[in-house]
């Protein structure tokens, strides 16, 4: 069957949905869509890059939307659409035969939510559809020794979720999922910057902070950045100044919802693996792993060596791809469509 279909790995994200095939990342976009609206029915006029750039400068009827929320389809419709445009995209001309997909989940998604990804990649045009768990995933792109007994442990923090496993035998041992990501941390600086300052930031702004001068803990060396808001009584643009410090201030609360969710995974795990995850460390993985100082945060919270992987954005779509050959060994540890 692979003679006539294309096996590709799509890591379907909150914030990013990635393609690959074998070495190469055909597919990189965010998880976005324009829509306009005409006889109040939603027209979708762009996707991904373009309507990155339109968040927050749409005109009256027209508004841009994030079709996944925390990890699973919000808006199926749009889901469908922006995979199928997507496909085609990474396809090129030549698709005489519809890709076999194998397509990223979080771990504990229920199996509505499962179906619901299933089908939309089904009617985006792909001839065969598997779920892979996304921890589970990630630890294949890592390259962790995944067919030995021993443990691995794997945190990624995505833009919707967060998930923290431990994983051996081509299985997942224990795990738990956060249905909080990114986002929230930008959330919680514009949370932060309104009630000390009585400045609203948008999210876009909310995020460049996090990105430039972010922080898990306060650093050795300090920056600082200067970004425009809305004065919240007066209406009107004010320029704020926030500091790395601030930003770890302000992201202090949802971090330790992190450190509670390893430490929980942890509390599940069999003596036996905790020891191996000691001695290997909790490999950190996704957009939230590049927040400076979040490894030795959860290293000093949680007395577990933590390291940022070579790859971060990238590991799950690889580890999906890697998947297809491995896929004998795994099928018992992968998500049944019922």
């Amino acid at each position: 069957m692979a003679l006539f279909s294309r096996e590709l790995g799509v890591d379907l994200g909150t914030t990013h949905i990635r393609i690959a095939e074998g070495q190469n990342l055909l597919i990189e976009e965010p998880t976005l869509a324009a829509l306009a609206y005409e006889n109040e029915r939603p027209k979708i006029v762009s996707y991904g890059m373009e309507a990155h750039g339109m968040i927050g400068r749409t005109p009256e009827g027209m508004e841009v939307v994030r079709p996944l929320q925390n990890g699973v389809i919000a808006d199926y419709e749009v889901t469908e659409a922006l995979l199928h445009f997507l496909l085609d995209k990474a396809s090129g001309l030549q698709r005489f035969f519809g890709p076999r997909l194998m397509v990223t989940v979080p771990y504990g998604v229920t199996s509505v939510e499962q179906r619901a990804v299933y089908s939309a990649a089904m009617e985006a045009g792909a001839r065969e559809v598997f779920l892979i768990y996304q921890p589970l995933a990630a630890a294949l792109g890592i390259d962790l020794p995944l067919s030995s007994p021993a443990g691995n442990m794997v945190l990624c923090l995505g833009g919707g979720v967060t998930e923290a496993a431990v994983l051996a035998m081509y299985g997942i041992a224990a795990a738990e999922t956060l249905r909080k990501g990114g986002l929230d941390l930008d959330q919680a600086i514009i949370t932060y910057t309104r009630r000390k300052y009585g400045v609203i930031l948008g999210p876009s702004t909310a995020e460049t902070l996090k990105l430039r001068i972010g922080a898990a803990l306060p650093m050795d060396l300090e920056s600082s950045m200067e970004v425009q808001g809305r004065d919240q009584v007066t209406g009107l643009p004010r320029p704020v100044t926030l500091t790395t410090s601030e930003i770890a201030e302000a992201l202090e609360e949802p971090l330790k919802e992190v450190v509670e969710l390893c430490r929980r995974v942890l509390e599940k795990t069999p003596p036996e693996l905790i020891a191996d995850v000691i001695d290997r460390g909790i490999a950190l993985c996704g957009g939230g792993a590049l927040l400076r100082g979040i490894d030795r945060l959860l290293t000093k919270s949680l007395g577990v060596p933590s390291y940022l992987v070579d790859n971060p954005l990238t590991c799950t779509v690889q580890g999906t791809v890697r998947a297809w050959a491995m896929y004998p060994f795994l099928r018992r540890s992968l998500p049944q469509i019922r």
